[in-house]
């Protein structure tokens, strides 16, 4: 049976900060208001977001100023491990420690709901995490912990010595790159580039450890080539997108959105738009539930097959 995800905010559409470097301090308080006002609680954030460590962090925290009341109301998540001032990642316990420090100081807050672990680093010591995180835990700055882009594999390694529970796992999906499903689907058709195995079973394993899946980039094609909307070559998949919405009376990224959470897998769509009507239409696509047919029908559109 599968395991009871744990909530991390109220509904399935959470909103990540990565591109508020492009608005000043009223857009950045525009912006999160009307987030708000749709019913977002979640903010996604990264302590490598902008131009220097924590500039969006320090940018979000100076614009909006969090009253206590409203701190309680809301999930401020944000990651580390990418480094900016060196070459490759780093999960040593000083890192962590120091990087959650400063998300701390910039955001303008004395806790983390969230801290995630950004990319795997291949030269990770489980043990330097577990000490990190215990602490960070222990002084009440970071209530709970995940991981973004991990496969099931390097999560289990982590789980050897971190004794806190992984809640999250943050990763690239959408119609423009399926391969999180696509993989499953095509198992063992041998010569197919569907079938190869890219990340361990990824979807599957977070679903029999009770994972949450939040995806970033729910509307790129493929690693940052452009948006499902206006590649010239995803026009099979514009055309379906575009019928199924007028049937359902709403706009392509809104079917977009419920492509994604139609998989009963639960994820939470992590937008990264800074335009409070594309907030509204994915809000509005999460609660549409796409049949069955409709759902293989776009996922076919998008270039995948199903045997």
């Amino acid at each position: 049976m599968q395991k009871e995800q744990p909530p991390l905010a109220n509904g399935r559409i959470g909103l990540g900060m990565m591109r508020i470097d492009s608005l000043d301090s009223s857009g950045i308080r525009a912006l999160y208001s009307a987030a708000r006002g749709l019913g977002i609680t979640l903010f996604d954030h990264a302590d490598v977001y902008g131009r220097e460590w924590h500039d969006c962090e320090r940018r979000f925290g100076s614009a909006v100023k969090l009253a206590a009341s409203e701190r309680e109301e809301i999930v401020l998540q944000t990651k580390c491990g990418i480094r900016m001032d060196a070459p490759g990642l780093d999960f040593s316990a000083e890192h962590i420690l120091r990087q959650v420090e400063g998300s701390l100081r910039s955001l303008g807050t004395e806790y983390l709901d969230v801290l995630m672990l950004h990319r795997p680093d291949t030269l990770v010591e489980p043990e330097e995490v577990a000490r990190a995180f215990d602490e960070l835990e222990e002084s009440g700055k970071v209530r709970t912990f995940g991981v973004s882009n991990h496969t099931g594999g390097q999560i289990d390694l982590l789980r050897t010595c971190v004794r806190q529970p992984l809640i999250a796992n943050q990763v690239q999906f959408g119609l423009g790159h399926a391969a999180l499903v696509a993989q499953g689907l095509a198992a063992n058709m041998e010569g197919n580039p569907q079938s190869y195995d890219l990340d361990n079973g990824l979807l599957t394993y977070s679903r029999v450890h009770g994972m949450t899946l939040q995806v970033w980039s729910p509307f790129q094609s493929g690693f940052f080539e452009g948006s499902i909307f206006d590649l010239p070559g995803q026009r099979p998949l514009q055309s379906s997108l575009s019928r199924i919405a007028e049937k359902y009376n709403t706009s392509s990224s809104a079917i977009a959105t419920a492509w994604i959470t139609r998989h009963p897998a639960r994820m939470q769509v992590i937008l990264g738009t800074t335009r409070a009507d594309r907030i509204s239409e994915s809000i509005l696509g999460s609660k549409i539930v796409l049949t069955r047919a409709e759902w293989y029908e776009l996922y076919e559109a998008a270039g995948y097959i199903v045997p």
